[in-house]
């Protein structure tokens, strides 16, 4: 985790600190054991090509986690994730395995964000965010909000 984030320091149009991202089929396999998601578009490419999907797709709970670490690791401990919401614009494909613990190249996704507002309200020190998902052409997949309380120096 970074170093805490306190709202003085924070302005509008301040990037959140992207964070990387490589999805393997191994990790969605964790996922879905973790999650209880065992919807076979996930695991099982013969069954995603039967439903018109290519392969498997990463879990969109998934990439929601992704968002949620995003903004976690940036605000720090002393803050309070308030808000959060996303949504699931495009499919992402995992990385097959070349090994059992290493995957082969492929796309890594990058979990971004900027700054859109920053208030006081109610004593509490507020700021606002767009984040999304990036695929590894740029495309946005995963757009979403969060409101974050961060700690004041004064």
């Amino acid at each position: 985790m970074a170093k805490q984030l306190y709202w003085e320091d924070v302005k509008v149009d301040d990037e959140v600190t992207p964070l990387p991202k490589v999805a393997t089929s191994l990790m969605l396999v964790k996922w879905a054991g973790a999650s209880g998601d065992f919807n076979p578009l996930h695991y099982d490419d013969s069954f995603a090509s039967s439903q018109g999907v290519n392969s498997r797709i990463v879990h969109g709970a998934l990439k929601r986690q992704w968002l949620v670490q995003l903004m976690t690791d940036w605000i720090g401990e002393q803050a309070t994730l308030k808000k959060f919401s996303c949504r699931y614009r495009a499919m992402d494909w995992p990385r097959k395995m070349a090994t059992i613990g290493t995957p082969e190249e492929g796309e890594t996704w990058y979990c971004k964000g900027k700054v859109t507002k920053k208030y006081v309200e109610d004593g509490e020190h507020y700021v606002d965010c767009e984040i999304w998902i990036e695929n590894g052409k740029g495309e946005v997949t995963t757009p979403g909000t969060a409101t974050a309380i961060l700690p004041s120096r004064g």
